[in-house]
């Protein structure tokens, strides 16, 4: 009898244990190609990151930086200088601004927004002085298809 208690104990342990692991496995599993960095300034993390887009001015500041490895879909965060976009982010029509919004998360990104303008292959909004810049895997399989 104690034999059967004991193992009926540790099947009840090991599944709980299981149960409890299971969250932390899928986030795991799910974000394990996900990198992400922050940066002083665009010229470091540019200097950093191939993968930096070069229309980032080089004195924009506090720059957040997240990509997914298997892909092209990023995200970047950056405080403008002057709290202007660089000349070439060309305005993007009003049709096209509702259907582009990014793919990945982070908790200093906001989920919520609306692409204003497109630079380079980013899609691209501002708040005051803060730009947010996100970039997606098909966007990205096309411009390398391309060259």
């Amino acid at each position: 009898m104690k034999k059967i208690v004991i193992g009926t104990v540790v099947a009840v342990g090991i599944v709980a244990t299981g149960a409890a692991a299971l969250p932390t496995a899928k986030h795991w599993y799910e974000s394990r190609h996900d990198q992400s960095s922050r940066y002083a300034t665009g010229a470091e993390a540019k200097s950093d990151r191939a993968s930096m887009p070069r229309w980032l001015p080089d004195d924009a500041a506090d720059v957040r930086y997240a990509m997914r490895t298997t892909g092209g879909d990023r995200l970047l965060r950056a405080t403008l200088a002057d709290g202007r976009l660089p000349s070439s982010c060309k305005p993007l029509p009003s049709s096209d601004a509702s259907s582009k919004r990014p793919a990945l998360t982070a908790s200093w990104f906001p989920g919520d927004r609306s692409a204003q303008v497109r630079c380079g292959l980013y899609y691209a909004a501002t708040d005051g002085g803060t730009l947010y810049a996100w970039q997606h895997d098909e966007d990205w399989i096309a411009d390398n298809k391309s060259r």
